[in-house]
């Protein structure tokens, strides 16, 4: 992936992880394996699971811990209210900015 992706990647990231966790309640392997399904295939783990902490520390979903067969217990990630108001505006300012991009010239000469 290109610097340049990766940098509008970096503002993005969290609207996008929260649209996953929008279709139904995750953990943090699911969450990077769907990513990658999804053609985020640059995306590192270490990555999501930073995201993670932030966005339960911002209130924005719900954690349980569900035993797991290997290892520890898993943190699955559900939506809450918070998360939800938070993607509705994510979605807004997105559709906003992707407004005004398209009005903008897109060959390298200008208009």
């Amino acid at each position: 992936m290109g610097t340049q992706m990766t940098e509008m990647l970096k503002g993005t990231l969290e609207g996008i992880v929260l649209s996953i966790l929008a279709e139904r309640p995750a953990y943090g392997y699911e969450i990077t394996a769907e990513l990658r399904e999804r053609g985020f295939t640059d995306i590192a783990e270490g990555t999501i699971y930073a995201l993670l902490i932030r966005i339960e520390t911002k209130k924005l979903v719900a954690v349980d811990k569900v035993p797991s067969a290997k290892g520890p217990p898993r943190k699955v990630f559900t939506l809450n209210d918070a998360g939800r108001a938070q993607l509705k505006d994510f979605w807004s300012t997105w559709n906003e900015l992707v407004s005004r991009i398209e009005n903008l010239p897109h060959n390298s000469k200008g208009r």
